[in-house]
């Protein structure tokens, strides 16, 4: 019987989508073992790809939405839509690979985007949305995504004010009455790999302010921001709620404000796929991500991969292209029979980019080539 192989990785940041890694994987498959079963199946914890990822598992239709982008210019977010279902990719709309190092300015953030995706998901008849929260460029509390939606953020005039820290520094009400009346309707799932609180040292400003442009200096005077819209909201409580901070408090708005549920984003998307079921009929499962590193171990898609072998005593092999030492920590109790870097020796990282899709296919064929086929049959080409 021909060895079935379930290809499941996330995306490879900057290089490829979990759709186009899953399908170098299964190409690698058929190179080294032809007649294999190779059974693609891309995932997403949550940030850029997520959209895409479940639109290909679960035959989707991919629709480019017209959005503000975290700057405010004009881009094209991505949601997904399967009948009532709608899946919202925050990073699509508001993301922080969309905009240039030199470009980051989290004073003038906000999340106005994500509003317009989740407006644009309810004109589709939408009564369930699936949001991807990872990935983002703001720091705003979710302002922007609620002021898109109705909700009206006023100073102490009761003149409006723009929905991003700069602005939200003159908050002294918050009136909700005009909240989008669709949404008592709607379910909201979120995929958060985050626990961090809205503010205070393990909050949003202080954990992911520095690598979306705040200084040193920044970061107290955002987290008090963050502290006022919490506190003028009338959902304070929600604050200190595990994943409150995650995409620089959007979390704190869709828990608050819509009533969200925040599940670890490759549990949901497991959930969602049938991960389980797939890889319990499996032979081998093949994951991997740009990078496996400290951050793989904390819940990104390919622990959450190996979580679910592990359970069916399936073998994993996770490909990337680097693998850092503590990575190694993945393999303690033998679910992970081996870590393979891709990216060969010596080559710059503008090649290892341009070819990850040529590295990846021809990893997987070198390993499997080297490797004993299911059932004890050995390569015979």
């Amino acid at each position: 019987m021909a060895p079935t192989i379930v290809c499941a990785p996330d995306s490879f940041k900057h290089a490829l989508t979990a759709r186009d890694a899953a399908a170098a994987m299964a190409a690698g498959v058929q190179d080294a073992w032809p007649g294999a079963v190779a059974l693609e199946l891309p995932l997403s914890d949550g940030g850029e790809g997520f959209a895409d990822a479940l639109a290909a598992a679960l035959g989707a239709r991919l629709l480019p939405v017209p959005v503000l982008d975290a700057l405010g210019r004009e881009a094209l977010g991505e949601m997904a839509v399967a009948g009532r279902l709608a899946i919202i990719e925050v990073a699509s709309a508001v993301g922080l690979e969309a905009v240039a190092d030199d470009e980051r300015a989290i004073w003038d953030a906000d999340t106005r985007g994500v509003g317009q995706l989740i407006v644009a998901a309810l004109d589709a008849g939408a009564t369930e949305l699936l949001i991807g929260l990872g990935g983002s460029a703001t720091n705003d509390a979710g302002a922007g995504m609620l002021a898109a939606l109705g909700v009206r953020f006023l100073d102490a005039a009761g003149c409006e004010v723009a929905t991003t820290p700069r602005g939200l520094a003159r908050l002294a009400r918050i009136d909700a009455t005009g909240l989008e009346t669709r949404l008592a309707g709607v379910t909201v799932r979120v995929a958060c790999d985050v626990d961090t609180p809205l503010t205070g040292p393990r909050g949003a400003s202080a954990v992911f302010g520095p690598q979306k442009g705040a200084s040193p200096d920044d970061v107290p005077r955002l987290d008090a921001i963050l502290a006022a819209v919490a506190d003028l909201s009338g959902q304070g409580s929600r604050a200190t709620d595990a994943g409150a901070g995650a995409a620089g408090g959007l979390g704190f708005a869709l828990l608050g404000f819509l009533g969200a549920s925040l599940t670890p984003g490759i549990a949901l998307v497991a959930d969602l796929l049938h991960l389980d079921e797939r890889v319990a009929g499996a032979d081998l499962v093949l994951t991997g991500e740009g990078s496996v590193d400290a951050q793989t171990l904390a819940g990104k898609a390919p622990a959450g991969v190996v979580d679910a072998a592990r359970r069916h005593g399936v073998p994993v092999v996770i490909f990337a292209g680097r693998v850092q030492p503590e990575a190694e920590a993945l393999r303690t109790d033998g679910a992970v029979e081996a870590l393979v870097q891709i990216t060969p020796a010596g080559q710059p990282l503008a090649e290892a980019l341009a070819g990850a899709g040529e590295n990846l296919r021809a990893g997987v064929a070198g390993y499997l080539a080297g490797r004993v086929r299911p059932g004890g049959i050995a390569d015979d080409r």
